[in-house]
């Protein structure tokens, strides 16, 4: 299945529009895990496992939003947003939204 950002899929005609699809993921991150990410966000550098819970969200919630869109009998889905948000005391969780269109394409 073909999930894009754009509203068309160059050389594919969109026949039907299923409708909204969405799925999210949140996953708590761990105090070892905030420790070291001070750290390195002290010493300078990029955080590692912050960028690996990241990813790991992004993926859960793209794939919940596949499988949704899947069982509206769908081929493709378009006009996909990724929204990303800290929740909890301290922004101890991070929530990944991913929405978009269900459609079907020839």
């Amino acid at each position: 299945m073909t999930v894009t950002t754009t509203p068309t899929m160059e050389g594919r005609k969109i026949t039907r529009y299923l409708g909204l699809v969405s799925g999210s993921a949140i996953i708590g991150t761990s105090f070892v895990r905030d420790f070291f990410a001070r750290v390195t966000d002290t010493i300078g550098g990029r955080s590692g496992a912050y960028e690996a819970e990241l990813e790991k969200s992004r993926n859960t919630a793209v794939s919940e939003m596949r499988q949704k869109a899947q069982r509206l009998g769908a081929n493709a889905v378009v006009g996909v947003r990724l929204d990303h948000e800290a929740l909890g005391e301290k922004g101890s969780l991070l929530m990944v939204c991913a929405t978009g269109t269900a459609v079907m394409v020839d």
